[in-house]
């Protein structure tokens, strides 16, 4: 157990570390029963709290922030694409349950209250919220494909789905009353985060463009095709716009 993954009780006189999860989980249970939202509230979903607790815990990872990038879109359009012509249900799975994973903890974790001031990340909060329900209702479909009907994991996928406008406001208050994360960022710091993100983004895409456009001049060399030619073309002006210093001319 780590430093990441651990943390010392300030109201246990021994002092003893105790894996954060234990925090988390009560962060959460606290937070249920303050909002009024408390656990098996016509629906079984202490399974829910699980999963959020452990969440929450793999956000202290870099590691897992880091394996989660590569599965990340930051539009649904982007998301669309890269899920076109794909036929394996593990990779919509993990683009998916990701996707609304981190929509789920930026909502409700690291946005502003309604009512507090200006929000320092200003999302369309309907439009977030509809993309987080769409998204883990996608991700417990294909997960029903992976696994046998009624698995644990697909029934929470199906909770959070139906329950998002819920847990968003179980881990809103949780924000507030034991993270309290806003007012530790200044207004300053919030930019730089969401330039930083903005940067990975825009990187992650040049990749994946750079990396089909590869592929199509492989093929087309090896068959001269005429529309693959045309698709060459096309794929480098889409580099381009994000890296303007890009140079390709299709030669006959």
């Amino acid at each position: 157990m780590n430093e990441r993954q651990s943390y010392v009780d300030i109201k246990d006189s021994n002092r003893n570390l105790k894996p954060s999860y234990y925090f988390m989980m009560n962060c959460i249970l606290y937070s249920r029963i303050e909002t009024g939202l408390e656990s098996n509230d016509g629906v079984y979903d202490e399974d829910v709290n699980v999963y959020l607790a452990h969440l929450l815990q793999s956000f202290a990872d870099p590691g897992y922030v880091e394996n989660s990038r590569r599965f990340l879109s930051k539009y649904d359009v982007e998301v669309f694409q890269r899920l076109n012509g794909s036929n394996d249900a593990r990779l919509k799975y993990m683009i998916y349950k990701t996707n609304a994973d981190f929509l789920l903890v930026s909502v409700g974790v690291f946005d502003q209250p309604a009512g507090q001031g200006q929000k320092k990340f200003p999302p369309n909060e309907d439009a977030t919220i509809g993309r987080g329900k769409a998204y883990y209702q996608f991700a417990y479909t294909y997960c029903q494909q992976l696994q046998k009907k009624g698995s644990a994991i697909s029934e929470v996928l199906e909770k959070l789905s139906v329950g998002f406008e819920k847990y968003v406001k179980i881990l809103s208050h949780l924000r507030g009353e034991y993270f309290d994360l806003a007012d530790h960022f200044s207004n300053g710091e919030f930019y730089h985060l969401e330039r930083a993100v903005d940067e990975e983004a825009r990187r992650m895409q040049l990749r994946e463009r750079q990396d089909r456009f590869l592929e199509t001049y492989s093929e087309w060399r090896r068959t001269g095709n005429d529309e693959l030619k045309a698709a060459l073309q096309k794929q480098a002006d889409e580099i381009r716009q994000l890296k303007p210093d890009f140079k390709f001319t299709v030669k006959s």
